[in-house]
């Protein structure tokens, strides 16, 4: 099938850069600020923000298709986490009762050229298999090829983009981003990337009546104040625009803690193992509206937002489990050696398996 490339978007060609070869440079800073002063990010910033603030839109919906519903909008939001499991993604999406025919798809961790994910444009071959219009933006040029486990894949980077997407059955209009601010410094640590998270925002034409999709991706490695920060930009901008009924999903990383460095986040474990492991892991971790990230869901609702209705409320999306050796690899890369005696101490307390977000 070819795609149809919207008036207003452009097909991934938008995305070609010749950034790779100044990588090596690059990954010598050790700070956002340090680099930006430099001679070299200087020369390469335009391309950079070129790249960041570009959009995909590709339409390989069917024309003349029946359409999946007329009064209703079934949707699912979805962070694939990079694609890395490609077929299994696409045979869910495809075949999984609660997933397959839905319209609107609201979904984060796409990667495109990263060689973690076999160097797949992941929104694009998903949206192609499945037959839906998509959008497709970028918020990190990678400069490596991942943490944990990720930076031991075969292979190198080919375009060194990771973003987030949105799949339609129905057109999609006025389709723009929204950058949101960092909540730690992207340059900082064993995973260096030039970007930010960013919301991608399209008002879809459905036969139920039009209506506005959001697809947003808080940040994990923040405080819970800079979450609410996030979500309070992108209500802000929706504000401005004409009035829609409006949907908004993706992954929020309410986690509960504060994971601005990895001094808070101990802090914090130590925290909840006062409050009481089997406390915290049945009623906060899977439950971050009731205290910790409370401020975020009612400022939700304070703007007119329903949040309970469309959620699994109570039900982990993000599981870690002591015996993991790839979920016990990735947290190496920014906790100390030392607090794993103890996390996995209190996550023995619980069966050793705690589910939260």
């Amino acid at each position: 099938m070819t795609a149809k490339v919207s008036p207003d978007g452009h097909s991934p060609d938008i995305l070609e850069h010749d950034l790779a070869k100044y990588f090596p440079e690059l990954l010598k800073f050790e700070s956002t600020p340090e680099m930006e002063t430099s001679a070299l990010y200087k020369e390469i910033r335009p391309e950079v923000e070129r790249i960041l603030s570009s959009i995909v839109i590709e339409n390989f919906a069917e024309d003349g298709s029946e359409p999946g519903s007329t009064d209703t909008v079934p949707a699912v939001a979805w962070n694939l986490e990079r694609g890395n499991i490609f077929e299994g993604i696409l045979d869910a999406l495809q075949n999984h009762p609660d997933l397959k025919e839905r319209d609107l798809y609201l979904l984060t961790e796409l990667d495109y050229g990263m060689a973690r994910s076999g160097n797949r444009f992941v929104a694009q071959e998903l949206a192609r298999e499945l037959k839906l219009n998509y959008a497709f933006v970028p918020v990190y040029v990678a400069l490596q090829k991942g943490s944990g486990v990720e930076s031991a894949v075969e292979g190198e980077n080919t375009r060194s983009i990771h973003g987030l997407a949105m799949f339609s059955r129905y057109p999609m209009k006025n389709v723009h981003n929204v950058p949101l601010p960092n909540g730690k410094d992207k340059m900082w640590g064993k995973e260096k990337r030039l970007g930010y998270l960013q919301a991608l925002i399209a008002d879809i034409e459905h036969p139920a009546g039009p209506f506005r999709a959001v697809s947003v991706h808080l940040d994990a490695h923040c405080s819970r104040a800079h979450r609410k920060l996030q979500i309070k930009i992108v209500l802000d901008h929706l504000d401005t625009l004409p009035k829609l009924p409006t949907v908004i999903g993706g992954d929020w990383n309410t986690t509960t803690y504060n994971a601005q460095s990895a001094t808070r986040a101990i802090l914090g474990y130590w925290r909840r193992v006062m409050m009481g492991v089997k406390n915290v892991a049945k009623n906060h971790l899977p439950h971050p509206e009731r205290y910790f990230e409370k401020a975020l869901f009612d400022h939700l609702e304070s703007r007119g937002y329903e949040w309970r209705k469309f959620n699994n409320v109570g039900t982990g999306t993000l599981h870690y489990d002591v015996s993991s050796i790839e979920k016990n690899t990735n947290l190496r890369d920014w906790v100390p050696e030392w607090c794993f005696p103890f996390i996995f101490w209190a996550a023995k307390r619980v069966g050793g398996r705690v589910s939260g977000k």
